[in-house]
């Protein structure tokens, strides 16, 4: 094992992994119009990107003296999270695919050396991701009368044109970037089926991968049938580059939010002023339900398969596409798994895995945006202000995802009992009694 080879190799899959995620984002933000902001669009692709990693980008803005805005941002863009983890998981494992057994002081150092590569570029586009833009009215109306926010304060209170800014924070953006690619790293060795591990850890190959390679073709599955639904939307219903951003963006972000409501899980938030959700209209109206018309910030609306349902009939369609989903993951985990496997075995690994993919991925679909004008501190400009917020209620999914996993796991296996799988010793494999000699 050559170190230049495996640091080659490391390097590889960084720049790999960010060149997918820079590609998916700067795709997302021209299809949301963001080629027009002036002299700023690689420092916002550079912070979408510095986003996807969990890493944490401050917002700051200056209204004049007299004038102050407050801004506040915290949200994963998982679409391009997402095939940053694939694209970076895969080049990482590739190296390894015709290797008989994985020595464990190879496998450290190729981690090691992709952790650091990975901290390095990271740090790289954080000190791209910063930029400050001057604030206007959006929208024909604003266009018209010709009157921009900085001619409000300045007219009125003498203020300086008002501006929002973002920087990023280094000391947490490199934390949880560390916390991500380590994150990856271990799924990745987790949900392969045929990439070696070093000889300690080779018994937990029979009770961990097929159950973890069942929850990625899960959460995959979700995305997939999200992204079919929103390319008919984007051809059908028209405001097509809106749709494609959310895709491009923001993806799993609802598609996962889809199962954990399916299987009963909720979601509190809210939405107040102009801004909200994109997509889909039905997310919006339940989280506008409370807090945003009339009623207070502290008040908020539970995002679960009744009050969506409430909205659109067919939101019930979520219960029934779980479950299939689930069986089907569960059914494939199964026949994955040798025959000797015990039922209550499948159905455990299965409860276990679901709860632990949906602990994971349910605090990922966190979103709190805020935005506030305040003049003398003594107030904001409603119509210049507002907020979005949308927390999981992490334990209820988790718990309910432990349930599902255990009844689903037990059906499964039982489904696949009727399947020849590895392990299996058949009638006709039998050893052959001994013949008597002629």
């Amino acid at each position: 094992m050559s170190t230049l080879r495996v640091g080659v190799q490391a390097l590889a899959a960084v720049f790999a992994g960010y060149a997918a995620m820079g590609v998916v984002a700067g795709l997302g933000l021209w299809a949301a119009g963001a080629a027009d902001l002036p002299d700023g669009f690689a420092a916002v692709l550079a912070a979408v990107v510095v986003m996807a990693t969990g890493g944490k980008i401050d917002l700051a803005g200056d209204a004049g003296a007299l004038a102050g805005t407050q801004a506040e941002l915290t949200a994963m863009p998982l679409s391009v999270t997402l095939v940053g983890a694939l694209v970076t998981g895969f080049c990482f494992l590739r190296p390894l695919r015709h290797h008989a057994v994985a020595g464990g002081r190879e496998l450290l150092l190729r981690a090691a050396a992709t952790v650091v590569l990975w901290l390095a570029g990271l740090a790289g586009l954080s000190a791209l991701a910063r930029h400050d833009f001057p604030l206007t009215l959006g929208g024909d109306t604003a266009q018209e009368s010709g009157d921009t926010l900085g001619d409000l304060f300045g007219d009125l209170l003498d203020a300086a044109n008002p501006t929002v800014g973002f920087r990023t924070d280094l000391g947490p953006t490199l934390f949880y970037g560390l916390l991500w690619i380590l994150g990856v790293l271990v799924v990745a060795l987790l949900v392969s089926r045929k990439t070696p591990l070093p000889a300690r850890l080779v018994r937990f190959h029979e009770p961990v991968r097929p159950a973890a390679h069942a929850m990625l073709l899960l959460l995959l599955a979700y995305v997939a049938v999200g992204l079919v639904i929103g390319l008919v939307v984007a051809a059908t219903r028209g405001h097509a580059a809106e749709t494609l951003a959310v895709l491009l963006l923001g993806l799993p972000n609802i598609t996962w939010l889809a199962l954990g409501v399916g299987i009963g899980g909720s979601w509190q938030g809210t939405v107040e002023g102009p801004f909200g959700l994109p997509m889909p209209q039905v997310l919006d109206a339940v989280l506008r339900a409370r807090g945003g018309e009339g009623g207070t910030a502290a008040e908020l609306s539970t995002v679960d398969l009744s009050s969506l349902a409430a909205q659109d009939g067919r939101a019930w369609w979520l219960l029934p596409v779980a479950a299939v989903l689930l069986l089907a993951a569960a059914f494939g985990a199964a026949v994955r798994s040798p025959a000797r496997t015990r039922l209550w075995q499948h159905s455990l690994r299965m409860g276990v895995a679901f709860a632990v993919t949906m602990l994971v991925v349910t605090p990922l679909t966190l979103v709190e945006a805020r935005f506030g004008l305040s003049i003398l501190g003594i107030g904001d400009l409603a119509s210049l202000g507002g907020q979005v917020v949308l927390r999981p209620d992490v334990w209820k999914t988790v718990g309910l995802a432990l349930l599902w996993g255990l009844a689903t796991g037990l059906v499964g296996a039982l489904l696949a009992t009727r399947v020849h799988r590895k392990g299996e010793v058949g009638a006709d494999t039998e050893p052959a009694r001994a013949r008597p000699r002629r």
